[in-house]
Formats: structure tokens, C-alpha cells, sequence
């Protein structure tokens, strides 16, 4: 029996910032599990603006927030549920969670963060109201004794693991500008060309007023060539057409985290290459040097030879605990101790 028909008519709340339609996939697993999910946007809105007063000091739209949550529980408070998962916890008030446990509280509460509590905070605030805390940054699961869970990847990426498609793109890098990934880019894209490799380099960022708060207060985006920017990002459809295309990925993790990135479990998905910053991959089950390069940030050194290896797989069973469906059966039906932190 897949373990995953547990949540077969299971009621599901769940709230999550928008990210790059992260959400939309795991409410699309949950719901191919038949499990019955209610979705809302962890913010009161998704524009530019919010996401910017947010990032600079939420308390500036701390009435819009509470009239945003007061809203939303006038329209659940009759519903049942079976779980609510949080996904971050940027500005779910406390309040909130208080008077949503009072009405159910037989409803099992889970929280995740794919951020740093380094770099992202709040999340801290609102840890003691769920039955199960999860983050995927492994140094913050043991700092704040609470359950760690890598990322994961989509069931898309399964369909290019074994693609055919010509390889044009040697180095593909694509993120969110930020820190110094445009310079390590750019210095590892001359590399590449004086290596004759070809790479390939998108920046997206999340608005012109977000770049214009970074361009006069945050000293690395002095060096950030706007027109190299793009403030649309790129479909799914995209993002796999780029991988489907590319040898090797690249991933530039930010200075301030641990955790490995979207970008990692992708590469596995899609069975490619990855040259990552991140050194703390090689404590994962999945670390393999022919997979795996690790570079210093301080002290960039390619070796062609990489570009050369062919991709180790690993096994069925570690592949699929790197997938979406690992990912929620370790949190629905998992304990904080679990695979990844024994």
C-alpha cells in the first residue's frame, strides 16, 4: 500500500508565501494523493510593494495583515480540518494560530521553512503552536532541536532524467539576484569561455522597487549590471526546456544559509552535474564527487575534467526520498526524527 493514500480525503490548510509556484506544486501532490486542500497566500498580497514592506519591516502593514487573517478565519472557523500546514511563517500572526487551535484543536499542525532562520526569522515566533517543526537547513535543526527535511524536486524533472535533447548549454545558472552571485557567476562565465564552455546565466528580481532598496543598501548589488536583470521570472516550462539543454548546473547558495537549495534536488530530479558553494553537501546521503563539485566563494577553482564525468544515478530508493512524495510523507506522516536527522 502506498503510504501516501493516508491523506485520501484528508482536510488540508496550508498556507505559504508565493514562490515561483513552489506552492502550486505541493497543493497539486497533495490533492493527487486525495487529499483535500485549502490554500491561502501567507501574505495579504503578491505584489511588489507588499513583498518589499515586508522585507524591509512587516509591522509597516500590520493592520493590513490582521484584517487579512480576520478575513480568513470568518471564512474557515465552520470548516474542519485534519492538518494545517504553515510554509515559512512570514507573517501569520500569532493571534491567528491562537483562535484556530481553540476551535480545532485536535487538527494535527505543521510547520516548514525552506529559509534560513538566519536570514528569516519570524518563523521563530510561532514554533511552539505546531505538533511538528521542520526546517531544511540542517545546522538550524540542531541549533533549535527541531526536525530537519531537505528540499525536493517535482515530478517534471523525472521527464528529462533520461532526455536525448542535444546538450548546447555546458554551465546553466539560474536564480534570484542576490549577495555575490553575480560576481561569482560572471567570474566562473569567464572561465568557462576561456575553457571553451559554453554558459548560460538568468537573474531574476522580485521587482524594480526591491532592486532600487538593494542597489543603495546592500553593498553587493553595486556591481549588478541592470541590464542584466530580468523582473519576470521564468515558467516551469522554461526553467526545464534551460535544464534539458545543460550539462552541468550551478548553484551560488546565499552566504548566510546552509540548507541546499531548490536548485540541488532539481539537478537530482533531472539526473545533472552540480557545482554548488554549498560544502555542507557533502554530509548528505547523496554526495558524490563525479555528481558533485564543491567550490569556495573566496576562491574560485573549476576543473574541466568535471565537465567531462558521466552522471553516477543514484539508487530508486534515495532518488525517491529526494522527490515531492518523500518530502510529504515525511511531513504528514513522519516524525522530526526521521531519515534525514536520526
Amino acid at each position: 500500500m502506498n503510504k501516501l493514500e493516508h491523506l485520501k480525503g484528508k482536510r488540508i490548510l496550508f498556507f505559504s508565501v508565493q514562490t515561483f509556484n513552489l506552492e502550486k506544486d505541493i497543493v497539486k501532490q497533495l490533492e493527487k494523493h486525495g487529499a483535500l486542500v485549502t490554500y491561502f497566500d501567507e501574505r495579504p498580497a503578491n505584489n511588489n510593494f507588499t513583498k518589499g514592506m515586508i522585507r524591509i519591516n512587516r509591522n509597516f502593514l500590520k493592520n493590513r495583515i490582521k484584517k487579512y487573517y480576520r478575513k480568513i478565519f470568518n471564512s474557515i472557523k465552520n470548516e474542519k480540518f485534519d492538518y494545517l500546514l504553515v510554509n515559512r511563517g512570514e507573517v501569520i500572526p500569532q493571534d491567528f494560530l491562537e483562535k484556530f487551535i481553540a476551535i480545532q484543536p485536535e487538527c494535527k499542525r505543521i510547520f516548514y521553512t525552506w529559509d534560513s532562520f538566519g536570514n528569516h526569522s519570524p518563523g521563530l515566533s510561532i514554533l511552539d503552536y505546531f505538533h511538528k517543526k521542520f526546517t531544511f537547513d540542517r545546522k538550524d535543526s540542531i541549533k533549535y532541536n527541531i526536525g530537519f527535511r531537505p528540499l525536493y524536486f517535482t515530478d517534471k524533472y523525472r521527464k528529462i532524467y533520461a532526455s536525448q535533447t542535444q546538450k548546447d548549454i555546458d554551465l546553466l545558472f539560474l536564480g534570484t539576484a542576490h549577495s555575490d552571485r553575480y560576481i561569482i557567476s560572471n567570474l566562473i562565465a569567464d572561465w568557462c569561455k576561456q575553457n571553451n564552455l559554453v554558459s548560460f546565466n538568468y537573474y531574476f528580481m522580485q521587482g524594480r522597487f526591491v532592486y532600487l532598496y538593494k542597489k543603495y543598501f546592500d553593498p553587493s548589488f553595486k556591481m549588478f549590471d541592470f541590464k542584466k536583470l530580468s523582473f519576470k521570472s521564468l515558467t516551469s516550462d522554461e526553467a526545464l526546456g534551460y535544464y534539458d539543454r545543460s550539462n552541468v548546473v550551478l548553484d551560488i547558495s546565499h552566504p548566510g544559509q546552509s540548507g541546499l537549495t531548490m536548485r540541488t534536488f532539481e539537478t537530482i530530479g533531472a539526473g545533472k552535474k552540480l557545482i554548488t558553494t554549498n560544502a555542507d553537501i557533502k554530509n548528505y546521503p547523496f554526495y558524490n564527487p563525479e555528481n558533485i563539485f564543491v567550490i569556495d566563494r573566496n576562491n574560485l577553482q573549476l576543473d574541466t575534467q568535471f565537465f567531462n564525468n558521466q552522471y553516477i544515478p543514484l539508487s530508486q530508493d534515495l532518488y525517491e526520498k529526494c522527490s515531492i512524495n518523500g518530502w510529504i510523507e515525511d511531513l504528514f506522516l513522519g516524525e522530526e526524527v526521521n531519515f534525514w536527522k536520526s
